[in-house]
């Protein structure tokens, strides 16, 4: 497997795998609970949504990174974007999708450790991975999986998965209060 910066060669293999992988969250899950009228408004398009994001995905000048996994034959079997503001050195995985036929082999960890170690050198210290209260997320959630014991993952009461600070930055960060 081969870890790169995405290119605009992949866009359509990129979308192919975004829709492939968000559909069931969003006609099996999002669809049934928001309902066929605020679905419609907040949703709609989501799949014209990603043809219009995936070539915005990889701008480094705007913060914006994204990375494909290849398999040897040049197959896209995953992707991954990050974002990270540098002032408050806080980074987002922001999509993370690796094709069923290549799941459960250690791709999506490694997309994850790319782009961690991407915005540990960029000086981020803490990082989000965004992975909803809904049950298409439940795995990204679960605490006992090898990615999360993997990567040091911590839970929060908010819907997301943290990659906490002493993972990610190798120096201490001060204590609130502590000057």
């Amino acid at each position: 497997m081969q870890i790169r910066p995405l290119r605009v060669d992949d866009h359509p293999a990129a979308i192919e795998l975004l829709v492939q992988t968000f559909g069931p969250f969003f006609e099996d899950y999002a669809h049934p609970l928001l309902g066929e009228q605020v679905f419609v408004h907040q949703h709609g398009r989501w799949e014209q949504d990603y043809r219009d994001e995936v070539p915005t995905l990889h701008n480094p000048s705007a913060g914006r990174h994204a990375c494909a996994a290849t398999v040897p034959d040049g197959t896209l079997s995953g992707l991954v974007s990050w974002r990270f503001d540098p002032t408050p050195r806080h980074g987002q995985i922001y999509l993370l999708a690796v094709s069923p036929r290549y799941r459960r082999q250690g791709i999506g960890r490694k997309l994850c450790e790319h782009a961690i170690a991407h915005m540990r050198a960029g000086d981020v210290e803490v990082v989000q991975i965004g992975t909803g209260g809904d049950t298409f997320h439940a795995p990204a959630r679960a605490g006992d999986t090898p990615c999360t014991k993997h990567l040091g993952l911590c839970t929060c009461r908010s819907p997301s998965t943290w990659v906490p600070p002493e993972v990610v930055s190798p120096r201490p960060l001060p204590r609130p209060g502590a000057r």
